[in-house]
């Protein structure tokens, strides 16, 4: 199997990065990891040598570049069909789909008021319209496809549905935004893996402070 090499941004706010990374890590899936770092106010210009959308994650493999970080989880499970990035069972593997592509394509009230960042102090905001609307649907989906699976995770292992929400988790903690039982006990689970505590260690210990991305 050629090697993989993982494009991404800044570890402590790059959630788009965060996602394919963890899913291959969490996984097992070995790959290059090659961090080009937002040290500028609109990112880093280094990033249109490699990446066709001048943005990351990006997955190279034997010179073929896939982007967006759905893209490359399924093409990871492609490449590594016994890795566990879908559940084995195919309605599961339909559920964790679509919640995937929900999570893609929506919570943008969240997203835009709340970014990813891992040395973000714990401390609430003044949120806009539409935040808690979005935690309340998040709050649902975890609950209800961890009742489904037994958990501990949202299909009962890690998967790549996890990985898609693993950002959420952070913004769940430093805005202090969820008190449910059920939604800490998943977030615990999540930040007990090896992989997130692998990626949180290296956010934090990251230079780089980008003004837009500190709420």
């Amino acid at each position: 199997m050629d090697k993989l090499t993982l494009y991404i941004g800044n570890k402590n706010y790059s959630s788009w990065s965060l996602r394919p990374w963890i899913a291959l890590e969490g996984c097992g899936i070995a790959f290059e990891e090659v961090l080009i770092p937002f040290d500028f106010p609109a990112g880093n210009p280094r990033i249109r040598e490699v990446s066709p959308t001048g943005r990351v994650p990006m997955l190279v493999h034997d010179g073929f570049k896939v982007w967006e970080s759905l893209a490359i989880i399924e093409y990871a499970a492609e490449l590594f069909p016994d890795a566990g990035l879908w559940p084995k069972e195919r309605q599961a593997r339909a559920l964790a789909r679509s919640i995937s592509m929900e999570m893609l394509a929506g919570f943008r009230a969240l997203r835009n008021a709340c970014p990813m960042n891992i040395r973000r102090p714990v401390s609430r905001l003044d949120l806009p319209e539409g935040v808690m609307e979005d935690v309340a649907r998040i709050e649902t989906i975890w609950r209800e496809m961890r009742a489904r699976s037994g958990g501990p995770f949202l299909f009962g292992a890690f998967s790549g549905a996890d990985a898609m929400f693993a950002p959420i988790v952070n913004r769940f903690e430093v805005y202090d935004l969820v008190a449910a039982a059920e939604t800490l006990d998943y977030m615990a689970a999540m930040k007990a893996l090896p992989a997130w505590q692998k990626w949180e260690k290296a956010a934090r210990e990251e230079p780089w402070i980008v003004p837009e991305d500190e709420a």
